[in-house]
């Protein structure tokens, strides 16, 4: 049974996403580069791609948006055929803000996008790669983020939270599908020089959070995607329903 080497990459335009379009790309991967808005960057990361030698699909969606995901993977079936890789990348932060000055619109794009959307994909992927539904497996990485082990205080414990539901998703997929030949595991970044902070209303955290790592720095995009590579591998054959930290001991 050979998984067929095609991977879709949400949030693939930008950040730690790009990356691993690119890293996927060198492990001999044909990619769909998923993005949201920025059609541009998105095909400057499908031109890496292809100068890697592998093929790229360029495919708009917004995660957060049931309609637009099925509209996605039914694009991938028609251009493609069935993948063998999910990069559950695509999230979003808001400003920094205590809970006491969130809005409920804020939660609720917040879980849409990271928690539902996140779902979402996943459960077209198994509909895909599982040999229950007639696939021939497959594997699934999600981002995570060390947010959902330290909370955020005075930052976004509502983005802490909906990385914690990407924890607990994990887990459980991973144990729920683990006989039918797909392996869910996660990537859990720390402080990653990425333009995610820029969001949050805070971009240079990269540079003045290095001191609250051991390592005493930022991590780089790529570092994040070598961990999804290997995820995704041959050589973590054994390892699912795991989160990989990549936080530099943090």
């Amino acid at each position: 049974m050979s998984i067929p080497r095609i991977a879709l990459v949400t949030g693939a335009s930008r950040g730690i996403g790009a990356a691993c379009a690119i890293r996927l790309a060198d492990a001999g991967w044909d990619i769909v580069v998923n993005y949201a808005r920025d059609a541009d960057a998105a095909a400057r990361v499908a031109a890496q791609v292809r100068e890697r030698g592998r093929r790229a699909l360029v495919v708009q969606a917004d995660v957060g948006d049931e309609a637009a995901v099925l509209a996605m993977f039914a694009t991938i079936d028609r251009e493609w055929g069935r993948i063998g890789a999910l990069v559950n990348n695509a999230g979003i932060v808001d400003m920094k803000a205590r809970l006491d000055e969130m809005t409920t619109a804020r939660w609720r794009r917040m879980f849409d996008v990271n928690v539902i959307g996140t779902m979402l994909c996943a459960r077209e992927a198994v509909r895909r790669m599982s040999t229950r539904h007639g696939g021939q497996g497959g594997g699934i990485v999600n981002l995570a983020s060390a947010a959902a082990v330290l909370g955020a205080p005075g930052m976004y414990v509502d983005y802490a939270a909906s990385k914690g539901a990407i924890d607990t998703l994990t887990l459980g997929l991973g144990r729920e599908v683990a006989t039918e030949g797909v392996r869910v595991n996660a990537v859990r970044p720390g402080i990653i020089d990425t333009e995610l902070h820029a969001m949050s209303g805070d971009p240079q955290r990269a540079v003045t959070g290095a001191a609250l790592v051991p390592m005493q720095r930022a991590g780089t995009a790529m570092e994040c995607a070598n961990a999804v590579a290997w995820l995704l591998s041959d050589e973590a054959s054994y390892v699912t329903g795991t989160v990989v930290a990549v936080t530099g001991g943090r």
